[in-house]
């Protein structure tokens, strides 16, 4: 959708349990003064890699999921039979070659891969795109929120990827408050639960930093009594996970938080987030929000009424 703020948006309404259809840009009818916007300004890294073993046999397509050390990384690869320990590969794009080794392994497809020089992975990789879409954007900025600051994401946080620079504005100029934190999305946004019982689904961690600066102001607005909205489920995981010992507190660390129905939220008032994939730890934390039986009415009601679901879909505000 172009411009960005005109995709539609489904308010949900937990206290009435009712449902609204309006405009993304409408959003701001919404928003009172004093309220405080949660955004994640992490950026998609070109994370997607296709290799080649040195004698030519057989190629590798790598996804970098998070650094572990200096020229370290733990990836998903594909075909992962082929990329045992020692198994070495070659990367090329714009002009560089990168020589990697795989140096651990793990389960469905996770490989340790040491590389020659991490700096020129940029070159030789291309931003990875969720596995429905099946076109090359003309545009990688379109997968990329508007305010996006600091690499480290393999997918984008796309409930921030409606926002323009005009309703931000917009926004602040009628008393809303906007602050940023930093989640590098990993690889649970895309992969699905498996297990019949969630408590028995590993959740990959994922790095999170949380300023102390924003931690006062967010500690302040809810002293104050004003609405903290997170948006997205990855600045909802951040600041739920920076508030587990009662009080928020600055975070820089590694997050596994896994948000189930039943979990009492200690920070987050509303939170903003696109339409989720069926069986995803990102759909069991905003039904843990609405709560499932409302949650799953407004996705019938979004079924019904054709909006658009995934990463470049439609939006949802719970209030």
């Amino acid at each position: 959708m172009e411009p960005r703020d005109q995709s539609r948006l489904l308010v949900v309404n937990r206290g009435k349990s009712s449902l609204e259809h309006r405009r993304f840009f409408e959003i701001t009818d919404y928003l009172r003064a004093g309220d405080v916007l949660v955004f994640n300004d992490s950026r998609v890294i070109p994370a997607r890699l296709s290799g080649k073993k040195p004698d030519g046999e057989g190629k590798l397509e790598i996804l970098l999921l998070r650094r572990l050390e200096t020229n370290v990384w733990e990836t998903l690869v594909k075909p992962a039979k082929r990329a045992k320990p020692g198994t070495k590969v070659e990367f090329s794009g714009d002009g560089v070659v990168v020589h990697g080794e795989v140096v651990g392994t793990g389960e469905e497809g996770i490989r340790t891969i040491r590389f020659s020089d991490e700096a020129l992975l940029s070159n030789a990789g291309k931003i990875p795109l969720p596995p429905y879409i099946h076109l090359p954007l003309q545009d990688t900025e379109r997968y990329q929120t508007v305010y996006s600051r600091i690499p480290g994401s393999v997918a984008a946080p796309t409930a921030g990827l409606h926002f323009t620079p005009e309703l931000i504005k917009k926004m602040q100029s009628s008393g809303v408050e906007c602050l940023f934190v930093t989640l590098h999305v990993g690889l649970d946004t895309f992969r699905p639960v498996r297990e019949e019982d969630p408590l028995q689904h590993v959740i990959h961690r994922e790095y999170g930093v949380l300023e102390e600066g924003t931690a006062q102001r967010l500690s302040q607005a809810k002293a104050e009594g004003r609405r903290v909205i997170g948006v997205g489920t990855t600045s909802v995981r951040l600041l739920e996970a920076a508030a587990q010992a009662g009080t928020l507190q600055p975070f820089a660390d590694w997050i596994d938080l896994f948000i189930l129905p039943g979990y009492e939220f200690r920070m987050v008032d509303a939170m903003i987030t696109n339409f989720h994939l069926p069986r995803t730890t990102l759909l069991m934390l905003v039904s843990a929000f609405a709560g499932k039986d409302l949650l799953m009415h407004a996705y019938q009601e979004a079924i019904n009424e054709h909006y658009r679901f995934y990463s470049f879909g439609d939006a949802m505000l719970i209030v």
